[in-house]
């Protein structure tokens, strides 16, 4: 999903196992053997179900299992697991839109897009950025993505139930080039098992699963697998944007509108700057673009007076005392911005979704010791998943899930030794080229700190898209976080958006 930092770092241990009921309005699920823990060949579960969605009855069957990953002598590598929605009584299913989906990490599970936006079936969270209690809920999505197109959730080898067949063939799968790969073949084994070669083609990613559907989107235009479009969720495809170094102002120019929204979320800015969101993340992007970024470029090189107004601009955007921002040299990434925002009332600010707020054992550390917004979704996600996809769709293994972290360490970026960054947003064009139909689209949150909107837009800028291409990409923002569909009026907005957006790609 993001890029790691110590105090971010996504392998959290801590997981929920809650059942819950089953269903409502479900026929019972093909059989599966109860005692099936490892059997990596076994036979996909297969479920039908049905759901209301705007007054309407859909029926679907929910396909559960795993694919296996061969090299080209035939022998099994890695194994896949997916879970597909299709719905029924479609006729011709090759007209049906069929969308494959996955999340980031590098690491994570499809759990949270799957739970959270776009399956039947959704996480039940709180609207207003508080901690969902346990027992924990799933309830019937009616902003399901199923009434507009069939849904295939793909858990990339390491995340989920996906297994490299030996661990030393990890390296292989655990990196930017390797992970395409294994996506891409096992999309163009699912089209080619289920005939669904001329479907009408999406691919939808989140974080992290936005550098791979850029990746995807050349790699699979080069087997001859056209896209109709792409939907990048919380955007990350050049990492300069994001990662804070020594020499790399970039991140800090990209991040302060983000931290203007934040602080603006948490009533911490001159009471002119309070009124409007959106005319103060306007005017903060601007000041950043202009005054600060040139600022920055100066270095050392600012004068006593320069430096002055820049900190008492930062201060005034970010909510930050003007001494810290001094301290600071100008310069403050996400992590001591969590801390410090709400430093005085001994509270942290959340990363993923900064509406969030934590408690920290010791108020005077640099960096928070956790980020608030995880800590809210992974025991929700964990333990609704886990009671789903054995009662509902009738998966039973003792095979842990893994949902974010716990089956891949090192990740290859492809830019060991070069001291550069990845950077997938140079596929993506040469894949504008060559499908010049395929229509993006681009969602952010506006309390997203791990991949903020402003960063997004300046990849989408430095592209070097004609008139034309730039026409097909269609930016949207939403009032949460990284992920946000926790939000429910972002939610239905988000579906609303997407409904419009995949009407447009299949257009003449």
């Amino acid at each position: 999903m993001r890029p790691r930092h110590a105090m971010t770092r996504l392998a959290v241990l801590a997981t929920a196992l809650l059942l819950i009921p089953s269903a409502r309005g479900q026929s019972p699920p093909k059989p599966a053997d109860p005692h099936r823990t490892s059997d990596a060949d076994a036979a996909p579960a297969v479920s039908h179900h049905e759901i209301s969605v705007g007054g309407k009855t859909l029926k679907y069957t929910a396909t559960a299992g795993l694919t296996p990953i061969k090299n080209e002598k035939g022998e099994v590598e890695a194994r896949i697991f997916s879970i597909a929605y299709t719905l029924d009584d479609q006729g011709d299913k090759s007209k049906r839109p069929l969308m494959f989906s996955f999340n980031g990490g590098p690491g994570s599970s499809s759990v949270w897009l799957h739970m959270g936006a776009l399956g039947p079936k959704r996480v039940e969270m709180p609207d207003d950025a508080e901690f969902a209690k346990p027992p924990f809920k799933l309830v019937d999505n009616e902003a399901t993505w199923l009434d507009r197109t069939d849904l295939v959730f793909i858990d990339p080898v390491g995340t989920g139930y996906s297994r490299a067949a030996k661990p030393e063939l990890n390296a292989k799968f655990h990196g930017l080039r390797g992970d395409i790969d294994s996506v891409g073949e096992f999309i163009r084994l699912y089209l080619s098992r289920e005939d669904r070669w001329i479907s009408p083609l999406y691919l939808v990613g989140e974080s992290y699963g936005t550098t791979r559907a850029a990746g995807l989107s050349d790699s699979l235009v080069e087997k001859g697998i056209a896209l109709n479009g792409i939907v990048l969720v919380s955007s990350v495809l050049n990492f300069q944007t994001l990662q804070f170094a020594t020499g790399n102002d970039l991140p800090y120019v990209l991040f302060l509108p983000t931290y203007a929204a934040t602080a603006w979320y948490h009533k911490k800015l001159p009471d002119d700057l309070q009124k409007d969101l959106k005319a103060t993340l306007a005017d903060a992007t601007r000041w950043a673009a202009g005054d600060y970024a040139l600022a920055l470029e100066k270095g050392d090189r600012l004068t006593t007076e320069e430096r002055r107004e820049i900190i008492a601009k930062l201060s005034r955007y970010t909510g930050l005392d003007a001494s810290y921002i001094d301290s600071a040299n100008l310069r403050v990434d996400i992590q001591h911005f969590c801390k410090q925002l709400l430093r005085k009332e001994k509270m942290t600010v959340g990363r993923l979704d900064s509406r969030f707020k934590g408690v920290d054992a010791s108020n005077v550390s640099d960096t928070p010791e956790n980020d608030p917004s995880m800590s809210a979704i992974r025991p929700p996600y964990t333990a609704t998943f886990n009671a789903y996809v054995r009662s509902d769709l009738a998966y039973r293994t003792d095979v842990p899930y893994h949902i974010l972290g716990e089956g891949v360490g090192r990740w290859d970026f492809g830019v060991a030794g070069r001291g550069g960054f990845a950077d997938t947003s140079s596929s993506l064009r040469d894949a504008m080229s060559k499908n010049p139909s395929m229509k993006v689209f681009v969602g952010s949150g506006y309390y997203d700190l791990a991949t903020p909107f402003f960063a997004t837009e300046y990849t989408l800028a430095h592209m070097n898209l004609d008139e034309k291409q730039r026409s097909n990409v269609r930016l949207e923002y939403y009032e949460a976080g990284h992920m946000m569909y926790l939000h429910g009026p972002s939610l239905k907005k988000l579906k609303a958006d997407v409904a419009g957006f995949l009407g447009d790609a299949v257009s003449k």
